[in-house]
């Protein structure tokens, strides 16, 4: 794209929040920042606002770049601009920082007021439905009655979906993209290894690393590598590395050998150098927890009923952790309910990350449905 097809230059904004708030585990904050992003401008009735939620490394920061770091964009630049799918024209887009993250929102690493030291592991674990109450309270700061849409793609689709059962009558559409109601035990399984990883190294130090001046960087970064595997099919794998070897001959050693062993090693320095290991624990959690079904005795169609949006749901058929097939139970749950629902199943052979790529057929199915959403 070119320049004049993105936001420009973005600068995030922070919104703070003095009224406690009693998190679905039963521990309440005093108060709470929340670090937020615009992008577009919200038309006079406030019907153009859109939301999008992030995944688990996700941020604030959707599209756009920042002035002194030209090289920082956006997780989502691709879909979200002048003249893109998500039209920043027609739409007011926001992303925010979900409470417990580490781009700047309250969370493990900020000042706990009673101990004037960071929270580290003294801070809760916060749910999907503990983020669809603090994004709600932002939206009534920012004067946004109603969304006309919400949208997020893997975790950032759970929170879409929650929103439609919470505050049914504030959505008018959820786009919810390579998702699911609720982790198999196979992805609740490799959340536990990831968590573990982080727990058993010795500069964790029981979640107060931060006293210690240092970070869990072997944790983390095996944590990122076991969930790198997973959000990659084992098509772009093989497309990609194959069994290529790194320089040309093998060691006979356990250094790197081959080049997926590479990338992989290279992943997960560079997560461990920007992500927080606490963030990721309750991240990886807020992931394990979410069945809105759970409530219904496991009844996705009961639990749905609620729902009051028009919905896209949008899944890739190599994605192997939110496959195809759990799109689908939404689907049809959805239509059991009378919703209006459309859905597209995109062959893309870049696995669970393909929502973040430029796919033509998934982009046009995303322009097409925010071209019919009238504002």
């Amino acid at each position: 794209m070119s320049p004049k097809h993105s936001v420009g230059a973005v600068s995030p904004q922070k919104a703070r929040f003095a009224e406690p708030i009693r998190l679905a585990g039963g521990f309440e904050l005093p108060g709470y920042d929340l670090v937020y992003e615009t992008y577009g401008t919200l038309n006079g009735d406030h019907s153009n606002a859109v939301l999008v939620c992030h995944a688990l490394s996700g941020s604030h920061h959707v599209a756009g770049y920042y002035a002194d770091n030209p090289k920082n964009v956006g997780w989502w630049d691709n879909l979200v601009g002048p003249g893109k799918p998500l039209d920043t024209d027609k739409f007011f887009v926001v992303g925010v920082n979900n409470l417990g993250g580490c781009f700047g929102s309250t969370g493990p690493m900020s000042l706990n007021p009673a101990t004037s030291k960071p929270y580290g592991a003294e801070f809760p674990v916060a749910t999907v439905e503990d983020w669809v109450e603090t994004q709600a309270r932002l939206a009534d700061l920012l004067g946004i009655e109603q969304w006309a849409a919400v949208l997020g793609g893997s975790l950032g689709g759970m929170q879409a979906l929650q929103w439609t059962l919470a505050y049914p009558d504030r959505v008018r559409h959820a786009l919810i993209i390579a998702s699911a109601p609720k982790l198999t035990a196979q992805n609740i399984a490799f959340n536990e290894v990831a968590r573990q990883s982080i727990l058993s190294d010795p500069d964790f130090h029981g979640g107060n690393y931060y006293d210690h001046g240092v970070v869990p960087a072997r944790g983390l970064r095996l944590a990122r590598m076991v969930g790198h595997i997973t959000y990659l099919s084992d098509d772009q794998m093989g497309e990609k590395f194959g069994r290529q070897l790194r320089e040309g001959v093998l060691k006979y050693s356990y250094d790197v050998d081959f080049e997926i062993e590479s990338y992989l090693r290279h992943q997960g320095d560079k997560f461990a150098g920007f992500f927080d290991a606490n963030t990721y624990l309750l991240t990886t959690k807020a992931l394990d927890y979410f069945d809105p079904a759970r409530e219904y005795d496991g009844d996705l169609k009961a639990a749905l009923a609620r729902a009051r949006a028009n919905f896209l749901l949008v899944s890739f058929t190599t994605d192997w952790r939110f496959a195809p097939e759990r799109s689908r139970e939404m689907v049809y749950a959805l239509l059991h309910n009378g919703r209006n629902v459309s859905y597209g199943e995109i062959d893309c052979n870049a696995g669970h990350d393909s929502f973040l790529l430029t796919d033509p057929q998934y982009h046009g199915v995303m322009r097409t449905y925010f071209q019919g959403i009238k504002v």
